[in-house]
């Protein structure tokens, strides 16, 4: 029986986080926060200036200690994104939401009371509703898919980097998430879109009752 390569990746995760030897408590967070962010459009060749927009995220995360300083964070995100761009003296606005879930490797340093922590990993991103306006038309919700009557792609896959500071289970932080893959719905004239946001967080942990 041929077994998905993706459902090996899960697995090999799965069985990793599973056989990690924790040192401390496992730890769970609510996160909120805003975003400012761009998408950036390039279309045969040529890179269309887009114009930043304010959005909002929200989840959680778990805290799962490896060693030392070092903990895995995997968490599930609303986020929204987008960018608003002038072409041809017609504003077209953009903003989609996802629910995203990212993985950071989360290095900590500093006292109990107070840490500084250094984060990146991996996010994979899913569409699930937005906004979209052109010009002084109606507004309408994104559509996603591939094609020419869509807006853009269901899927986002990119990296998270940043870092905050922690006091007694607050934790203040920026961060900035680089689109890696081109979420425009076709690709003819060489047409690519790209998410780029800068995030500034407000995280409440708590630890696990044993």
């Amino acid at each position: 029986m041929k077994v998905n390569p993706i459902s090996k990746y899960l697995l090999a995760i799965v069985l990793s986080v599973a056989s990690l030897n924790l040192h401390g408590q496992i730890r769970f967070g609510r996160i909120f926060g805003v975003n400012l962010s761009e998408m950036t459009l390039k279309s045969n060749g040529i890179n269309v200036d887009p114009t930043n927009v304010a959005g909002i995220h929200f989840g959680g995360s778990v805290d799962i200690p490896i060693r030392g300083g070092l903990t895995l964070r995997p968490g599930a995100m609303f986020t929204s994104k987008g960018s608003m761009y002038d072409l041809d003296s017609v504003e077209y606005f953009m903003s989609p939401i996802y629910i995203e879930v990212p993985v950071s490797l989360v290095f900590s340093f500093g006292t109990d009371n107070f840490k500084i922590s250094l984060f990146s990993g991996p996010y994979l991103a899913c569409g699930i509703d937005g906004l979209k306006i052109e010009g002084s038309n109606a507004s309408r919700s994104i559509r996603y898919g591939s094609g020419y009557d869509n807006d853009i792609n269901f899927f986002d896959i990119g990296i998270n980097f940043g870092a905050g500071l922690n006091f007694r289970g607050l934790m203040i932080s920026a961060q900035y998430g680089l689109g890696l893959i081109n979420i425009a719905p076709e690709t003819e004239g060489e047409l690519e879109m790209k998410n780029n946001v800068i995030g500034i967080s407000l995280a409440s942990f708590v630890a696990r009752r044993k």
